[in-house]
């Protein structure tokens, strides 16, 4: 006997599409959030679109190893005026987002390598 009350399990990380829908959703979050957005929406402007097929490939290197991202994103982001605030709200947000749509290895992973990321930037910003 199933119970129709249960959410279905989640799926792993393991497409582009996942990446994609990763990314998307993520981002919906990012250009609502009262801490991020005013960042981001003034670096990207009307170019989300393009931001958001680089976040794709960036992902989609990180988990799947699809190659597509070459650039650097650690230099990209240094002039940025960001803190240790906008760093706890991105890891936030991005946990939520992987949490709603993933579960599993890959998911984790993601999670992890954000926060490792997040880390990074920071400890790199702090020392500007």
């Amino acid at each position: 006997m199933t119970n129709n009350n249960q959410p279905a399990a989640k799926a792993d990380i393991a497409t582009e599409e996942d990446i994609k829908t990763l990314v998307y959703r993520f981002y919906d979050k990012v250009r609502k959030d009262e801490v991020l957005a005013p960042v981001f929406n003034a670096v990207i402007q009307d170019d989300w679109d393009a931001h958001l097929q680089k976040m794709c490939d960036f992902w989609g290197t990180l988990l799947l190893y699809t190659r597509k991202y070459l650039d650097d994103p650690m230099a990209k982001h240094m002039p940025l005026p960001i803190r240790q605030e906008h760093f706890d709200r991105w890891l936030l947000l991005f946990g939520e987002t992987v949490d709603e749509h993933f579960a599993g290895d890959l998911a984790g992973e993601a999670k992890r390598r954000a926060g490792n990321i997040a880390r990074l930037m920071n400890n790199m910003k702090s020392r500007q």
